[in-house]
C-alpha cells in the first residue's frame, strides 16, 4: 500500500480526529478519548506542529496519525526536556498494514531533526521494542501514576542522551482529565 506521510494540515484536523476516534473505537485499553487528547495538546504548548504528522493513502484520504509532544523529566531541581509518543493511530480498515510503523519511524526521525533527544512511551510492550525503546525503569524514569513498568518505556534519539537522565516524567495539562 502506497503511503504518504507529512506534516498534518491545520484544516485536517477534524479529519484526523474522526480517524484518530475510528481506530480506538474497538480497542479494549482505551478510554475512547484519544481523539480528544489530541485535541487538547494542539491547544497547549506542548504541541509541536512538525511532530504531528499524518498518513495518507493514494486517494488522499487520512489513513493514519501520529503525535509527539513536549514533556520534561523531572528529578528535584532539574528539569530535562522530552517527547511523549501519544497517541499513534491506523483507521481499523487499515490496521495491520505497516502504517503505524511508517507513522512511528518518521516521526523520530522528524523529532532527530528538530533536536529533540528522547522519546517516552506508554505502551505495548511487544510493539515498540522493535524500534529501539526500552522500560524507562533502566534509566530510573517514572511515570506520574502506576503503571506495569513493562509498557513505561524510553528511547534515546541521540546516545546516551539518557544517561544522566533521572525521574518523574510530567506530561502537559492535556493530559490530565
Amino acid at each position: 500500500m502506497e503511503i504518504l506521510i507529512r506534516q498534518e494540515l491545520t484544516e485536517e484536523y477534524h479529519t484526523s480526529e474522526e480517524m484518530i476516534k475510528r481506530a480506538f473505537s474497538n480497542v479494549e485499553y482505551s478510554d475512547k478519548k484519544e481523539q480528544i487528547l489530541v485535541n487538547k495538546i494542539r491547544k497547549s504548548d506542548a504541541f509541536i506542529p512538525e511532530l504531528s504528522l499524518v498518513a495518507l493513502h493514494q486517494d488522499k484520504d487520512i489513513v493514519g496519525h501520529i503525535l509527539l509532544s513536549k514533556i520534561k523529566i523531572i528529578d528535584g531541581d532539574n528539569a530535562v526536556d522530552s517527547l511523549a509518543l501519544a497517541p499513534v493511530s491506523v483507521a481499523p480498515e487499515n490496521q495491520k498494514k505497516g502504517i503505524g510503523s511508517q507513522l512511528i519511524r518518521a516521526a523520530l526521525k522528524k523529532a532527530i531533526e528538530l533536536g529533540y533527544r528522547s522519546v517516552i512511551v506508554l505502551g505495548h510492550k511487544d510493539y515498540y521494542p522493535k524500534f529501539g525503546f526500552k522500560p524507562a525503569s533502566l534509566w530510573n524514569i517514572k511515570a506520574p501514576f502506576e503503571v506495569p513498568d513493562e509498557v513505561f518505556m524510553a528511547l534515546e534519539l541521540a546516545d546516551h542522551s539518557l544517561e544522566d537522565v533521572q525521574g518523574v516524567v510530567h506530561y502537559s495539562e492535556a493530559f490530565m482529565g
